[in-house]
């Protein structure tokens, strides 16, 4: 470990390794297959390189994503190591370059596409190089059962098998017990292999609203975020530009992304994303994963996420350099029956739909929780933890009611309009909203018009949205939102059980307050002048090289440096972050910075 050790602080810049990374790097080092499951920012990254780097020969990184393998050969030469990508789109000329430098022992990481790596062409050039480690990233991506499931990944089980004497890694973020169990099995590595390092990222906030007026809470969020880069994810391709629109309109700097896109537009947003300071992605789940841009300071679902992976994943993209982000998430019951619909209309068979609905279950738990979002959110991953006083559950506890009888008057008011109308309908008429429709279907003369006074529209909403949620009341989209008795429901009725739910936050409540201008407030008042400095330094600098600024230096290492206020390059390597080779090309400049503020 005393090489590890070194390249550790003179290439990357750190003293120690954190958590569980000593373990799995000794490990791997030992010639030991690895499964390594940790929370995004985590550090997953250095339990491959590091070995690859002290092991005789050339590291093989396979990565889902061109954008990924780009960004980490960009960082990795910045600190000095030897890095390529070979993909598709490599001239035919750079390519033959590029195996060259191979064949030499000219390359300490190689990073591929599964697509390109399980082309024969490909392997048999590898056969005759001396490989490190093999580290499939995003391992996740393998499991059938999971919602970035690629079918090459499934393939890589051959490439195991043909370099069966290579350190093998499986890594990933986000994998639940079933997931990490097919990962093993395909991959054939053993349960005595895996480390498994947590899932908690305590400096993300976690909130989830009611969608009332979403624009309107979005904009609120966003107040909270002015200069930040953040990502807001949408549902549909249409609502992604549309609301993309709407945010340049009120002066942000805001871009769409969705698989729809012109593949240039596309790529060319996603650049811009990467290299600015406040830009703001608005998304479809077409973006996201490889994503390696450390200061995002905010992710906002829009739309209900496909499932806790997803949210977790979706989410995971804020606070990647351990800084304080925020998570919001709105939903409603629109939300519900729409993702409903999308797992009853797939073709999937239905052992697939089955565990589709038992995960959007899950996600609309987490939604509807009276306790802490970060206790649920673990134990989904099977992980625990104390109620964690960062989310809005915990900073606001819901009020709760014996929601038994509400839930009795809502279902027989759907029964008896005729199991047919949507969810305004329904609450007018508990309400007694004396209306010409309602007069008209005759509805203001049934047993149930009018019985629900004892709450307004808002709760009547909470107790409908939280009805559905449990499966008690169905939607028919097709039917224009027509709301029925599930069985559940029906069951419901006639055995009459206890029912707790959740009453609705006042809509002027005091909100948790958000993790606003998060690296900024990790420093003192006094070092604003001289960390907006050093940041405009580093844009300089990256500019000038094409580059995003995070690949000079994250936020915390500038953090660091205010703080210390470095006046030689012996002092400044001292700086979380700084490794020799940007202490070399980069110390001067930003010394001299700090110097002019001194």
């Amino acid at each position: 470990m005393t090489a590890a050790l070194d390249i550790l602080k003179t290439v990357y810049g750190y003293d120690a390794f954190r958590g569980p990374q000593a373990d799995i790097v000794a490990h791997v080092i030992e010639g030991h297959n690895a499964f390594v499951l940790m929370p995004t920012g985590g550090g997953k990254s250095l339990c491959y390189q590091i070995p690859a780097l002290v092991r005789p020969g050339m590291g093989l990184v396979v990565s889902p994503l061109l954008a990924l393998m780009a960004d980490q050969v960009t960082a990795l030469r910045q600190a000095g190591v030897r890095a390529a990508a070979l993909n598709s789109d490599l001239p035919w000329e750079e390519r033959r370059l590029l195996w060259r430098d191979i064949r030499a022992g000219g390359l300490d990481l190689l990073y591929v596409a599964p697509e390109t790596l399980l082309r024969p062409d490909v392997l048999e050039l590898l056969d005759s190089v001396k490989l490190s480690v093999i580290a499939i990233d995003e391992a996740h991506c393998l499991s059938q059962w999971g919602h970035d499931f690629r079918p090459s990944y499934r393939q890589l089980d051959a490439v195991a098998q043909r370099f069966a004497d290579t350190p093998r890694m499986a890594l990933t973020a986000t994998a639940d017990a079933p997931t990490r169990a097919e990962i093993l099995s395909h991959l054939a590595i053993a349960e005595t292999d895996a480390f498994i390092a947590g899932f908690d990222r305590p400096n993300i906030r976690y909130a989830i609203e009611e969608k009332d007026n979403p624009r309107a809470q979005l904009k609120a969020f966003l107040k909270r975020h002015e200069g930040e880069s953040g990502i807001v994810y949408c549902l549909s391709k249409r609502k992604t530009e549309e609301t993309a629109a709407w945010l340049q309109s009120l002066g942000y700097d805001a871009l769409a992304y969705h698989a729809g896109m012109d593949k240039t537009a596309r790529e060319a947003n996603q650049l811009r994303f990467q290299y600015g300071d406040a830009v703001i992605m608005v998304a479809t789940v077409a973006f996201g994963m490889g994503i390696d841009k450390p200061d995002v300071r905010f992710v906002a679902h829009i739309d209900l996420p496909g499932s806790i992976e997803a949210y977790y994943q979706e989410t995971g993209r804020a606070g990647r350099d351990g800084l304080p982000s925020d998570a919001l998430m709105l939903y409603g019951y629109e939300d519900i029956a729409l993702r409903s619909r999308f797992i009853e209309d797939s073709e999937a068979p239905e052992p697939r739909k089955r565990m589709e609905r038992q995960k959007l279950d899950a996600l609309l738990g987490l939604a509807e929780t009276a306790g802490c979002r970060r206790q649920v959110l673990l134990s989904y991953f099977g992980d625990h933890g104390a109620p964690c006083g960062n989310c809005d559950t915990c900073a606001e506890p819901p009020e709760l009611f014996d929601g038994a009888i509400a839930a009795q008057k809502a279902l027989s008011c759907i029964y008896r309009t005729g199991e047919r109308f949507g969810q305004a309908y329904i609450v007018d008429v508990l309400l007694g909203v004396d209306n010409e429709r309602i007069a008209r279907l005759g509805h203001d003369r049934i047993s149930t018009f009018g019985i629900g006074a004892e709450h307004d529209n808002r709760t009547w909403r909470a107790i409908l949205r939280q009805l559905i949620a449990l499966r008690l009341v169905d939607v028919d989209l097709s039917g224009h939102g027509g709301l029925s008795i599930a069985p559940a429901g029906r069951d419901f009725l006639r055995e009459r059980p206890a029912l707790m739910l959740r009453a609705p936050a006042p809509p002027r409540a005091r909100r948790p307050k958000a993790a606003s201008g998060a690296a900024r407030s990790a420093v003192a008042d006094v070092d604003q002048e001289l960390f907006q400095a050093l940041r405009r330094k580093r844009a300089e600098i990256a500019r000038a090289q094409s580059t995003p600024p995070y690949v000079i230096f994250h936020d915390r290492t500038l953090i660091e440096l205010v703080s210390a206020r470095p006046t030689s390059p012996a002092e400044m390597a001292k700086a979380p972050g700084v490794g020799e080779a940007k202490l070399e090309r980069y110390g001067a400049a930003f010394l001299a910075v700090i110097a002019e503020h001194g």
